[in-house]
Order: C-alpha cells, then sequence, then structure tokens
C-alpha cells in the first residue's frame, strides 16, 4: 500500500473488498451461528437521498414468471445478464471506471494497475484530462506509466475481444496539446479504433468542483514548466512555500458552443465515439438534452458525491446537484445515447439504485483507486466481483433480469412519501 487514504469514503469496506471478493457481500462467516443480523450495519454514517432510498420487490413478479417459462425451471440470481452497451462499447457490467486525470494520486504505477484491470474486466475506462499537457503523451518511453500512452497500452494489453473501450477525455488545455489528434493518429490506438473501441469525452465539468476546471498542486519547479499552459498561484501557501496551485480553465459553453463542439468531433473523428461529462449543475436536463440531440454517444453526469484529487472544501460540501438529484432531472435518455453516473460508487446497493433512476452504468473512482492501492495485481478485479455479485442479487430480487429492466417502480424514497400514503404504510391499508 503507498499510503493513500480516502476521508470521505469507506476505505475500510473498499479494502476488504478488495482482499476477499465476493465474501465481502455478506458478514464474516465466522460469525454464522454466533451472531444476530439486522438492519443498519452497512449503513453509512451521513447518508445522502440515494442512500436514503430503498429497492423495494414486489409480491407478483410476471418478469420472474416470463424468465421461469424461458429457462424452463426456477430463476436465480446467476440468471440476471448484465451485458450492457455503454457509450458505444459492449461492456460486461453496467460498469466503467471513471476519469482519472494528471493528479499525483492517479500517475505512476496506480493508474497504471486500474488501467490493466479494468482491461481484463472488459469494462470501458476514461482516462482524464491533463496527463499529456503534464505528464507527456509517453511516445518516449512508450511502456512508462505515467504518459497517455502507458495507460492505454496497460488497457489493451489485457482487454478481450469485443469487449470495453477507452474515452480520452480532453479539456482546454489539452486541446492546446491536441490530444485527441495524438491519439487518432497514433498506431498504438488503432485497435482500439479499428474496432469501434475508441472515443473522445469532451469535458464541460466535474462532480467535485462545479463549474471550476482542474486543480493539484505542484513544486516550484513544474510550476514553472507548467506556467505557459495553466495558471499558476504562487500566494495560496505563501511566498517562502515551494507549493504552486495548478489550475487549468473551466471553458466556457452556451448551448451552441456545446451543440458546435460535438459536431465537430463527429466531424473530424468519425470513427470514434463522443462522450459528453457535465458537472452536476442546475440545468444539467437540458445540457443533456443538448449533447444527445447533437448525436453524443454518452453523457456523463458527475454528482456532487464525486471525488478528487485537489479542490476547494467549499465546493466538495457545498456545491452542486447531489447525484440523486441530478438522476431526477434528467432521467433514463429517450434515445440511444447512455446516461452515466459517477458519485461515491463502490457496492451493488447505491448502483442498482442509479441504474432504477435511469443511469445505463455508473462509475467507479476513488473505489478503483483504493482497490489498486491494496493489490496491485488483484483488488479491482475483486472489488468489482463483489460488486457483480451484489448486482444479481438485487436485480434478481425485484423479480427482473437485465440491469435495463429496472425502473423508478423498484425504489421508495421517504422524499417521495405523502403522509396519507406513510399512513396507509403504517396501517396495512
Amino acid at each position: 500500500m503507498s499510503g493513500l487514504h480516502a476521508g470521505a469514503f469507506p476505505e475500510a469496506q473498499v479494502r476488504e473488498r478488495a482482499r476477499t471478493g465476493g465474501a465481502a457481500a455478506f458478514p464474516a462467516p465466522e460469525g454464522y451461528g454466533h451472531t444476530l443480523f439486522g438492519a443498519g450495519a452497512g449503513a453509512p454514517a451521513v447518508p445522502d437521498a440515494l442512500d436514503a432510498t430503498r429497492i423495494v420487490p414486489p409480491v407478483f413478479m410476471p418478469r420472474r414468471l416470463e424468465k421461469l417459462i424461458d429457462l424452463g425451471r426456477e430463476p436465480m440470481y446467476g440468471d440476471v445478464d448484465l451485458l450492457t452497451t455503454v457509450g458505444g462499447f459492449r461492456s460486461a457490467l453496467p460498469v466503467y471506471f471513471s476519469a482519472f486525470g494528471s493528479t499525483q494520486v492517479a500517475s505512476g504505477d496506480l493508474g497504471e494497475a486500474v488501467s490493466r484491470q479494468a482491461g481484463r474486466l472488459g469494462l470501458p475506462m476514461v482516462i482524464g484530462e491533463n496527463v499529456v499537457p503534464v505528464s507527456g503523451y509517453g511516445r518516449i518511453d512508450p511502456n512508462g506509466p505515467r504518459g497517455l500512452l502507458g495507460r492505454i497500452r496497460a488497457y489493451l494489453d489485457e482487454l478481450p475481444d469485443g469487449l470495453g473501450g477507452v474515452a480520452v477525455q480532453q479539456s482546454t488545455e489539452d486541446a492546446d496539446a491536441e490530444v485527441w489528434n495524438l491519439v487518432h493518429s497514433d498506431p498504438s490506438a488503432q485497435p482500439l479504433l479499428d474496432s469501434g473501441r475508441l472515443a473522445f469525452e469532451l469535458k464541460v465539468g466535474q462532480g467535485a468542483k462545479p463549474g471550476l476546471g482542474g486543480m493539484t498542486v505542484v513544486d516550484a519547479a513544474a510550476a514553472e514548466r507548467l506556467s505557459g499552459a495553466y495558471a499558476i498561484d504562487e500566494g495560496v501557501y505563501g511566498a517562502d512555500s515551494a507549493r504552486r496551485l495548478r489550475s487549468s480553465s473551466p471553458g466556457t459553453f452556451t448551448e451552441e458552443i456545446l451543440r458546435q463542439q460535438i459536431r465537430f468531433m463527429r466531424n473530424n473523428f468519425p470513427r470514434a465515439r463522443v462522450w459528453v461529462k457535465l458537472h452536476p449543475s442546475r440545468d444539467v436536463r437540458e445540457a443533456a438534452a443538448v449533447a444527445w440531440d447533437a448525436g453524443a454517444d454518452a453523457v456523463t453526469v458527475d454528482g456532487a458525491e464525486g471525488g478528487t484529487g485537489w479542490a476547494p472544501t467549499a465546493f466538495l460540501d457545498h456545491v452542486g446537484l447531489p447525484l440523486e438529484q441530478c438522476l431526477r432531472r434528467v432521467g433514463r435518455p429517450a434515445g440511444p445515447g447512455s446516461l452515466l453516473v459517477t458519485g461515491r460508487i463502490w457496492e451493488g446497493a447505491r448502483a442498482v439504485k442509479a441504474l432504477a433512476r435511469g443511469a445505463t452504468a455508473v462509475g467507479l473512482g476513488r473505489a478503483a483507486l483504493l482497490a489498486a492501492d491494496e493489490d496491485p495485481q488483484d483488488g479491482v478485479r475483486r472489488l468489482v466481483e463483489c460488486l457483480e455479485l451484489e448486482l444479481r442479487l438485487l436485480i434478481s430480487a425485484v423479480g427482473k433480469y437485465t440491469a435495463s429492466a429496472l425502473g423508478p417502480e423498484d425504489l421508495w424514497s421517504p422524499h417521495d412519501a405523502t403522509p396519507r400514503e406513510e399512513a396507509m404504510a403504517w396501517s396495512g391499508a
């Protein structure tokens, strides 16, 4: 382990999953026969609206009957089909790996470990912004993990045929470095392009700091090297400090600018998928609609619970819509595009609630980095195996056998219940 910590995250539970896999979906087996179990053991200390929502199986399950007839036997949780189309890619699960950019945590061995295991699992992966301007493209040292090519190579080395894909994110500073042009014309990325498994993601914003661009802390030498491409603030940590705050520009968008940017992407890179990442804004519904109408294959919405390598604390606690509210505002896509969501996803219940609210797939961010930190070889794989088991258990429990069959009828939220409904529930009427 590297000493990595995530204070506002269920770190201990994620690390346990990285060590034990599917067994972590249950209480410790040593307690069987000696312990009485009940609700509350896994509840978060400060639940948000999505945590407070409950998954509510019905008694009457016509889709279970359909499955029974189809199989010729009683269906079980192992019969849930989790194969999903995620932003134009076939994915083994309704799960993808969120963008890890140029932050110190995601650079180097940890980012490479996640890339390699994401490829092995056949799940899509996003490479975040600013990797090329900060760490380089990787042509000089193609086997090095810090550059963009290092992450692509690690992913491709393990990727099975017909599954997964890579989305390369671009910000304003990445555009200056022509990141998409570099990837699109690079022979190393041709296997992805030729098999339809390459996407470019336009970053409009992120959940941890809506309205701001990316931020990292760099030393004086790096600040000097990057000063031509980024804003460098030498005053935040004091004149005597060796630390500097490095900030990206947030970019400027209107409906027309977003529409034209997507058209530019489709015209210039017709063989690549188009993804758009939005922050949890008050107009997230309108922005998603513009992106899908312009031809985006996927819209990623990063809820305010999303993680980051660095952000002002005021933004972490007070800015942006919670993921549950974003899901309510956007809803399930009406067309072929995907809705991808992130925001403190690490276990199956939160994932199933997001899928039932209209998401096509959920993204793993901090959970993946912690799992790779716990075990660089297999930690992410075990974490995902546990998540997969919980998805199968929970989806089958509501009498459905695909993730796309989930809907709001499978959920109950205390924020929706009227006093009359509450009274009826308690009276049994």
